[in-house]
């Protein structure tokens, strides 16, 4: 088969012919039919996030993907060959342990404690066939009238419903989307809306961006453009929410002043909750007394349960959440340096995928 190889970051990148996995115990073959790039791919791959811990020896990149089951092994019982799936990147270790160790399928891992799962599994998505443990995949059944590339969008939303439900969003609440204008943040709003929010404040600095969310989330979706003041954007945050917002979810993607998070923090009822999923480059000045005095709660949260992806699509099977926002933009196999750069530059509707059938 034909595989997009790392040799290591900031390293080779060649698309090269390697053998086609063999299942083992619970192991999962999937032929792959697209990859969503995820906007840093790029960077990554150039070596520029020095965070990152890729597998030790040259890889296979990737991400989310969706394609169909080739073959199972030995005590795998539901999922079955010729099923459609969608592959989440996100590997917890499968033990019944306090703390599990987590990888990013070719892509990263989340401490030392975890080089053992990436061992076990360093290879990504981007290529014509990968193997995978059978507890990231999930049938994509009942949902036969979207194409591959349509519920391709399902892999964008996947990552902010994860803290969402960490946020414990119930319906009837109102919630603040903070970063509504970049991918994840509006992910967020359809999200927020389709969980029941009876009020989603979308808050950003792209009035026009703003628009365009408020035009897809529907009638429950407000907005409020941030001057980047933390008085009056609390102010005016407090008074789209009518009051104060029960949650704040902050998906603000390498923030460089701490502005737009603390003014959606003051913009909480008592009692309120900040869920924390974004990127900032500085620290976070924490209010000591104010967080007390209100019984505010700050949540942290990274990625998503392993059964996230189960619930979500329930929520897309019954109607209640609408993808058809989320415009796939596609390359060809061989053109993943151009989809790279797409990803890199996407608007916030766009999900940015490679069709891993290679040109013969």
């Amino acid at each position: 088969m034909k595989a997009w190889r790392l040799e290591k970051l900031g390293g080779k990148l060649s698309l090269k012919e390697i053998p086609v996995p063999k299942t083992r115990a619970g192991s999962v073959l999937v032929k792959v039919e697209n990859v969503s790039l995820v906007s840093y791919l790029r960077a990554y791959t150039e070596g520029k996030l020095s965070v990152y811990n890729p597998p030790g020896q040259e890889f296979t990149m990737g991400s989310n993907a969706i394609g169909h089951i080739e073959a199972v092994g030995k005590d795998i019982w539901h999922l079955k060959p010729g099923q459609c799936v969608v592959i989440s990147s996100h590997i917890t270790a499968r033990e019944n342990v306090e703390d599990p160790a987590m990888i990013l399928l070719g892509i990263t891992r989340a401490g030392d404690a975890a080089i053992p799962v990436q061992q076990d599994w360093p290879d990504g998505t981007l290529a014509e066939y990968v193997l995978v443990p059978a507890e990231t995949v999930t049938p994509l059944d009942g949902l036969d009238q979207f194409s591959a590339e349509q519920i391709a969008g399902v892999t964008r939303l996947v990552v902010p419903y994860g803290g969402l439900l960490k946020g414990r969003l119930a319906q009837g609440e109102t919630i603040i989307i903070n970063g509504a204008t970049g991918s994840y943040g509006t992910a967020g709003v359809l999200l927020a809306v389709a969980m029941g929010a009876a009020k989603v404040i979308a808050a950003g600095r792209n009035e026009q961006t703003l628009t365009e969310i408020a035009k897809a989330g529907g009638n429950r979706v407000v907005t409020v453009k941030l001057s980047g003041d933390v008085q009056a954007d609390s102010m005016a945050l407090k008074k789209a929410a009518g009051g104060g917002a029960h949650i704040a979810f902050d998906q603000v993607g390498n923030a460089k002043d701490p502005n737009s998070t603390l003014a959606a923090l003051y913009s909480l009822r008592r009692g309120g909750r900040l869920v924390l999923m974004g990127s900032m480059l500085v620290d976070l000045p924490i209010p000591y007394s104010m967080l007390m005095i209100n019984s505010w709660e700050i949540i942290g949260n990274f990625m998503y349960p392993a059964r996230v992806f189960a619930k979500m699509l329930d929520l897309v099977r019954c109607g209640l959440l609408d993808i058809s926002p989320i415009k796939p933009k596609c390359f060809r196999f061989e053109q993943l340096n151009e989809a790279m750069d797409a990803a890199a530059e996407a608007g916030n509707f766009d999900n940015v995928l490679v069709n891993c059938s290679p040109e013969n």
